[in-house]
């Protein structure tokens, strides 16, 4: 079984909408996390998919669930006070579901990160099939740099080497949920699944997946959003 685990629990203040959360703001009538719950609805991969949702906006997204006609959602969750509480009440949700097997995979995706594609989908769970879990990744295109205390710079990096991890990222469901109730219990908050899991000393595995599968969390993300996504509509560019 391979379960989609959406997290859209952020209340979008970095893209100052004022009227709804980002993820429900709409692009050509259609909003942003149906956009991306589209391609796990396609993927002949995913089984069930888990959907993490403000707690207050939970009925107007199982309207849009019924509007959209999506089939595949199981579970509807309520968020929590961090991105990495929201994903624990997910995984929750789906391990205490006597349906779900505690072997199943588990796609971890972000809900405004819709530039994806059902073959990153299907990519990342044979990864996850071959190894035991999958990131999705990107190569970088600048250079990058850490610094110290005092932001002067400490080593660049080089760029060869250097991935950008964006999602989904795919676990066994055993493994990512034990990982969680570790983390809660030393009181560590990790920036993305593949560091929490990295940090409990699991081995990694990568899936490159497509440049422009950017998180929205600006205004400059929604219209680099929408001019893709339009370019994509006219195959004008990236021939999908």
């Amino acid at each position: 079984m391979n379960i989609a685990l959406i997290f859209a629990g952020g209340t979008g203040t970095r893209l100052n909408s004022k009227t709804r959360p980002k993820q429900f703001l709409e692009l050509n009538g259609k909003p942003i996390i149906i956009h991306t719950l589209e391609y796990f609805e396609d993927a002949p991969s995913i089984d069930a998919v888990c959907v993490v949702c403000l707690e207050g906006w939970i009925s107007y997204f199982r309207d849009l669930v019924k509007k959209f006609n999506l089939q595949k959602i199981r579970w509807v969750v309520p968020g929590g006070n961090s991105g990495q509480e929201s994903i624990f009440n997910g995984l929750s949700a789906i391990y205490e579901d006597e349906g779900a097997s505690k072997d199943a995979f588990v796609l971890i995706h972000d809900g405004v990160r819709p530039l994806i594609s059902v073959k990153t989908v299907e990519d990342v769970v044979a990864c996850a099939k071959e190894n035991g879990n999958a990131i999705t990744v990107t190569s970088a295109y600048e250079t990058i740099i850490t610094v110290d205390e005092n932001e002067n710079v400490e080593d660049v990096v080089d760029r060869k080497r250097a991935k950008l991890a964006r999602a989904p990222q795919a676990f066994r469901l055993n493994d990512i949920y034990n990982a969680h109730l570790r983390a809660r219990k030393d009181g560590f908050d990790a920036i993305d699944s593949a560091t929490l899991m990295r940090h409990y000393g699991h081995k990694l595995f990568t899936v490159e997946g497509p440049v422009e599968n950017i998180k929205i969390t600006s205004p400059s993300d929604f219209y680099i959003f929408r001019a893709i996504y339009e370019a994509r509509e006219n195959s004008q560019i990236w021939g999908l």
